[in-house]
């Protein structure tokens, strides 16, 4: 009995000293434009915290409180607001689901002059994270900043970590990107093409090593686009977490990491003072680029220094990117082993395609995701005991209704030449499939992807399951081939799960997971910076996805994707349509020169110009 006593008091000190020890963090945040020139070649407007850009880093402790009082300070009619990547944000831990972030999923879209508070605990996380807008593709202008956890109990040792920000840069800004993308004169879907790359938001960057120190290198690609690798000269790099889960120890030479993606390596220095310093190689997955422009930099050399004396080191060249670390082979430092059922399988067939209105759009089973009348947790909170009804959520958002602790198991077949990092919200999973790539050789038209695409095949997957799968929460799905990934339904929340790759969720690549409502029904209210941020934009604080609370299965006036194109009519007829607009254009122009023109045209020279136009475009005649 006084063992009992005794063992309850010592819990009893423990845990009222991890609260002691824990500490509230406060931020107050104002967006604002800054002009910048992160590159030091094209000067352009970043978006800042507090007239400031970069955005600050957040390092906490495991235990600690945030608060982040974010003001959207934007001077025209711009939304915003902020997602915390790789944060649980679990009810059990006295969070709620509206600290999430993605607009018009777990909340309304800040408006201008308007403050939301984003307040929660870091209970049981550690790692590397980081955080960004969640309101088109903002973070792509700077809108982001690591978000680190430190752990006094990390289960490896170093001297000095460091936290680099690996991301892509376009000059002009993302709102007029998107709208060049989004457009039907972009009728292949294109991705934009990024004019740079950014190591810690900056060129030519320098880490500073002094010998015998080991070093914790924390990468994060925050870009909108382009998966980069990152090599170190003359030093090895040994993984020991990715996107906060520790791994066993993995050396490599070649590091590949996705748009979402943290990948964190332990680097020891040399012994002594090398009498050099050594390059770091940061180089753009090129076969994400539908066409490579001649002028575009795709090796940027950054430099480890030992001492700032020695001559900046010359650029190497990686001959085989296939050595680069695989995270389907990576395992859990803990040895968490397989989920080896599932009660409920989620089937997305990916596809790109133009519907009506000429633009490309990102489809899951024909769905492209399209923002509901009201956020989902808004419909969550407010639909009682129908909350449990998929029907209400609307469909345009692919919205599934997860039951308690289920093991969800989701299979993405990708009929697309392109490769999608997808990040699920709230949750890590397991990667228990990964197919590789599978690319139209040179003599078979890429027009006929969908033939090359190998989907899973559940009774003979291409490679058995590991016993202890990655644990992570963004994954690389491979042109043409396919990813079956697996979770248990233990954090109920509204959940988005979405390709990272920016320009593909501007195109609806994405759907809802709607994990036991009821639960969130009993733990959550919309708190009142909720409701007000959602009554400046005019929003209800009620209803479903239709903003409807009368009739909650009437869905009219839902906002929807266009309608599909006439039969055959793609993107190739588009193309078509448009060079075939073209010629006509320059045959009236020609004409209309020939018979106003006061001198007499070489009617032979205008034919060869006609000749020469059609030719080249491969126009018969």
């Amino acid at each position: 009995m006084i063992s009992s006593i005794f063992g309850l008091l010592v819990a009893v000190i423990l845990v009222c000293s991890s609260v002691v020890d824990a500490k509230v963090h406060t931020f107050n945040f104002t967006t604002g434009w800054v002009d910048a020139n992160p590159d030091g070649v094209h000067p352009k407007k970043m978006i800042g915290f507090n007239g400031q850009w970069p955005v600050p880093d957040i390092h906490v402790n495991k235990g600690d409180r945030v608060q982040i009082y974010l003001t959207n300070g934007f001077e025209d009619d711009t939304v915003t607001s902020l997602h915390f990547h790789g944060m649980f944000l679990r009810l059990s831990d006295g969070n709620k689901i509206q600290m999430d972030g993605p607009s018009m999923v777990t909340q309304c879209p800040i408006s201008p002059g308007q403050t939301f508070l984003y307040n929660f605990t870091v209970a049981d996380q550690v790692g590397t994270y980081w955080y960004h807008a969640h309101s088109g593709a903002q973070f792509g202008d700077g809108m982001r900043g690591a978000f680190i956890i430190h752990d006094e109990d990390e289960p490896f040792h170093y001297d000095e970590d460091m936290t680099i920000q690996l991301s892509d840069l376009y000059w002009k800004p993302y709102y007029d990107v998107q709208d060049e993308f989004l457009s039907r004169f972009n009728p292949t879907g294109a991705e934009p093409i990024p004019q740079n790359l950014l190591f810690n938001n900056t060129l030519n960057a320098t880490l500073n090593f002094e010998p015998e120190k080991t070093y914790l290198l924390r990468f994060i690609n925050s870009g909108l686009f382009v998966s980069q690798y990152v090599s170190l000269e003359d030093h090895e790099m040994t993984i020991v977490e990715v996107d906060g889960v520790y791994v066993k120890p993995n050396t490599t030479d070649l590091l590949y990491i996705a748009t979402g993606q943290r990948m964190s390596v332990l680097v020891k220095a040399k012994k002594a003072d090398p009498g050099k310093n050594f390059a770091i190689m940061q180089i753009m997955d090129e076969l994400m680029l539908d066409v490579v422009p001649k002028d575009l930099v795709r090796n940027r050399t950054h430099q480890i220094s030992y001492n700032e004396n020695h001559e900046k080191p010359e650029p190497f060249y990686i001959d085989d990117f296939d050595k680069a670390t695989e995270e389907f082979y990576l395992r859990p430092l803990d040895d968490i082993e397989l989920l080896d059922h599932y009660d409920t399988q989620i089937t997305f067939n990916l596809s790109l395609d133009n519907l009506g209105d000429g633009v490309n759009y990102a489809m899951f089973n024909g769905v492209s995701y399209v923002h509901p009348k009201v956020p989902t947790l808004t419909t969550v909170l407010t639909s009682g005991k129908l909350a449990t009804d998929a029907r209400i959520y609307g469909d345009n958002v692919n919205a599934y209704v997860l039951q308690k602790d289920e093991i969800i198991e989701i299979v993405v077949n990708n009929y697309d030449s392109g490769k999608h990092p997808f990040h699920l919200h709230g949750h890590n999973f397991q990667l228990i499939q990964k197919s590789p790539e599978y690319r139209p050789e040179a003599d078979y038209p890429e027009e006929d992807q969908d033939d090359i695409t190998v989907p899973y095949n559940e009774s003979a997957p291409l490679t058995p399951f590991p016993d202890y799968p990655v644990l992570r929460d963004t994954v690389v799905l491979a042109p043409s081939g396919h990813i079956v990934i697996r979770f248990k339904a233990d954090n109920p929340g509204v959940w988005f799960f979405h390709c990272h790759l920016d320009w593909h969720l501007t195109q609806g690549l994405g759907a809802v997971f709607i994990e036991d409502p009821l639960a969130v029904q009993e733990a959550e209210t919309l708190s009142k910076t909720y409701k007000d941020v959602c009554s400046a934009a005019n929003i209800p604080n009620q209803g479903n996805a239709a903003g409807h609370s009368d009739d909650w299965f009437n869905l009219d006036g839902l906002p929807r994707q266009p309608k599909p194109l006439p039969s055959g009519f793609k993107a190739k007829g588009y193309i078509a349509f448009i060079i075939s607009t073209l010629m006509a254009l320059y045959g009236i122009y020609a004409i209309s020169d020939y018979g106003l023109s006061e001198t007499i045209p070489d009617d032979q020279a205008v034919y060869d110009t006609l000749k020469n136009v059609l030719d080249s475009n491969g126009v018969a005649y």
